[in-house]
């Protein structure tokens, strides 16, 4: 290993590089033998350890945390740079495709920040430095936006965040954990962030607080897998923003400073099992690692094999053929003298590491690597001094891309590939090498920082070649597997070479949601159950819904104002049960509110409670009356008496009326669950006389009662 004279063996390395470039096959003994005598790691033929170049451009800021953006470019963010009195806020776009850096101010300083590439490719930029010495963080927020190059500034979290992790969840939305706040105090919330409304939830106190840049991994349960770098293990559930219990104890047992950790690829041949990897870490570093198995009932850490050197600020890359490139670090954090040169390559089929060469510089704190759209991996950055940092970047050209004698191999290409794709759904890449495929895979656009990237995973894709230029692919099954963003669409070939990636956009597309508010309605057989439903779009729609209501119990029925919806909107529900009669009270009916588009369909289950109609009885004072016919009226007062908890309206008859011209009528006709109403008797000259007996009904629903009038007629 370099010890003393880092510069002149850093020169040495880079001459070496261009030397194999040129020599012949024969020649390689004598270069490897002198390497050896200098402590340099042994470089082979590229189609075995893959191929270093240092490239000729420099980076003009410290490159503490970069962002695979949509186009291809890296976002590189340096804020004030771990140099406390640079005011310099710096940021740039760096293009692989020219070597050129363009660089920026920002209007605060994004030091230490956690940040995402958000579903629709922006960068998602949380937390930063306040103040150094002692650190307090800012809770300020912005995006940047790739399309025109600026950054936006966002309303910020609650409280300050230096050092936090972001995840982004399976429908979008990303959370930010941990952080330091602004008065220097470890951030025990979680705050949700919604990228259509550009807002931050309230904060969640959780029950745990885990350390700063926690090593988050979203796994296909849903559930958020906390790895590190304490060595206790626990799950996060987001919808109830809520930590497990310990479910599983590292066999380190220490404290994994700045290792770093991955999800390892999620494929069909797997079945999508989720296994986590961690590496190093440390102070002094370890070079070992350890896995383990959440799909397991009691997932259990297993030692894995050992990396050839201890690494604490070191960077894991997944390949597009799903191995894992871990490089950088030093076995004494901010030591270049003892920085890690040899690079290694891990095979999760086999469970072993190989040799990866090794690059020329020593990458430490804030060193960071992004797997290319090309493939290819890029290395930049190392800021063990404050106030200086490594300029050079090295570009890694894995051993896929060339062929036993060392020339570069033929790739697969993609002619035309689908902008978005959905989950599940199948779609078509044409490629004119379908039939030399061997697998198709999706790897998520890298954002890293402190020796992890955040949201990095790779996702195999079952697919069958349809003809000679055509391959049908299956999407992820789901967003847990593959949450909605920005993907380095490969394909690998027989040999397991890879093509150029393609970018694709995983989404559902254009899509709404629908809510019912409230969720539950009660009422009484006969009376009306009011609800308010709230369309809302996402994704660009702007499409018109059809509602309607399913699952209705018999003899209710269901009105909307209005029935249709376009882009977003409301209606009003009206549920009527006049025709229903539970045979037990309370009864509860749960049914459906439907939006219809076309073949989009979004539903929402509500309930509708129907309580006892309680009861209620009628009675008339005076109970008889006497009228001479020729005009002479009397009135009698009808008393409607409720009783358990009667509240519904009560409509009220008059019959027994014994002839046209003896007018009976009620005023008013109708009484809300109580309250008197008054009978008139109006006997007409020419009507019969005697005695006879009025019956006054009143009505609620199914409920009928009646009270009677004795009348004489004289």
């Amino acid at each position: 290993m370099p010890s003393d004279d880092l510069p002149f063996l850093g020169f040495f390395r880079i001459v070496i590089q261009v030397i194999m470039k040129f020599i012949q096959p024969a020649k390689y003994l004598y270069l490897m033998m002198l390497m050896a005598a200098l402590g340099l790691p042994l470089m082979a033929q590229p189609n075995v350890q893959g191929q270093w170049t240092t490239m000729s451009r420099t980076m003009p800021i410290n490159p503490i945390h970069v962002s695979l953006l949509k186009n291809g470019q890296v976002l590189v963010v340096a804020g004030s740079g771990n140099n406390p009195p640079n005011k310099n806020l710096q940021a740039a776009i760096w293009n692989p495709q020219t070597g050129t850096t363009t660089t920026q101010t920002v209007s605060w300083d994004m030091f230490c920040n956690g940040a995402v590439v958000l579903p629709d490719g922006r960068v998602l930029i949380n937390g930063g430095t306040q103040q150094y010495n002692p650190f307090f963080g800012l809770p300020n927020t912005s995006v940047f936006d790739p399309v025109n190059n600026t950054f936006i500034d966002l309303p910020p979290t609650l409280h300050g965040r230096w050092y936090p992790t972001l995840i982004t969840l399976g429908d979008g939305r990303v959370m930010t954990f941990s952080g330091l706040n602004e008065t220097g105090s470890t951030n025990n919330t979680v705050e949700i962030f919604a990228p259509t409304s550009g807002t931050w939830s309230p904060q969640y106190t959780a029950n745990f607080t885990p350390p700063l840049y926690p090593r988050l991994h979203l796994l296909p349960s849903g559930k958020v897998f906390y790895s590190g770098s304490t060595p206790r293990s626990r799950y996060f559930f987001p919808s109830s923003h809520s930590w497990s219990s310990v479910i599983a104890t590292t066999n380190y047992g220490g404290t994994r400073t700045y290792g770093s950790s991955v999800l390892l690829p999620l494929t069909p041949a797997n079945n999508y099992k989720p296994v986590v990897m961690l590496l190093g870490g440390g102070n002094p570093a370890t070079a070992t690692t350890e896995t383990i198995d959440l799909s397991a009932t009691t997932p259990v850490w297993q030692w894995g094999p050992p990396m050839s050197q201890p690494r604490i600020e070191m960077n894991a890359v997944i390949l597009p053929n799903g191995k894992v490139l871990a490089i950088g670090g030093s076995a004494q954090d901010e030591n270049a003298s003892t920085a890690s040169y040899n690079a290694d390559l891990y095979d999760p089929v086999t469970n072993t590491f190989s040799s990866a060469g090794g690059n020329a510089f020593p990458r430490l704190y804030h060193s960071v690597a992004l797997l290319l759209p090309d493939a290819t991996i890029w290395l930049a950055g190392s800021n063990p001094k404050r106030g200086t940092y490594e300029p050079h970047m090295e570009i890694y050209q894995p051993a896929y891309l060339f062929n036993p004698d060392g020339s570069v191999a033929m790739r697969p290409t993609i002619t035309n590939a689908p902008t978005t794709i959905g989950w599940a759904g199948s779609f078509t890449v044409q490629t004119p090498d379908a039939a030399t495929i061997s697998s198709v895979v999706l790897v998520k656009a890298g954002s890293t920082t402190h020796a992890f990237d955040m949201d990095q995973r790779l996702v195999g894709l079952s697919y069958v070649v349809a003809d000679s230029g055509n391959l049908t692919v299956t999407g992820p099954p789901n967003s847990n597997i593959a949450p909605p963003g920005y993907y380095l669409l490969f394909l690998l070939n027989s040999a397991g070479v890879p093509s150029v990636a393609s970018f694709v956009q995983v989404t559902a597309g254009p899509d709404f949601t629908i809510t019912t508010s409230p969720p539950q309605q009660a009422t009484v057989p006969g009376g009306t159950a009011t609800y308010t439903v709230q369309l809302a779009p996402s994704a660009g729609y702007s499409g018109t819904v059809n509602l309607s209501a399913i699952n209705l119990p018999t003899g209710a029925t269901a009105t909307f104002n209005p029935n249709s919806i376009s882009g977003r909107g409301t209606s009003a529900l009206a549920v009527n049960t006049n025709g229903l009669n539970p045979p037990n009270f309370p009864a509860t009916f749960p049914f459906t509110v439907s939006a219809t588009d076309g073949t989009l369909t979004r539903s929402d289950t509500v309930k509708l409670i129907v309580n006892s109609p309680g009861d209620f009885s009628l009675a008339a004072s005076p109970g008889s009356l006497t009228i001479t016919r020729g005009g002479a009226s009397g009135q009698s007062t009808i008393t409607l008496s409720p009783s358990n908890g009667f509240v519904g309206a009560v409509n009220f008859t008059v019959t027994g009326s014994p002839g046209p011209k003896i007018i009976a009528t009620v005023s008013p006709t109708s009484l809300p669950g109580s309250g008197t109403t008054t009978l008139t008797v109006l006997a007409q000259t020419g009507s019969v006389t005697g005695n006879f007996k009025l019956t006054i009904t009143g009505t609620s629903g199914t409920i009928v009662h009646s009270t009677a009038l004795n009348l004489t007629v004289q």
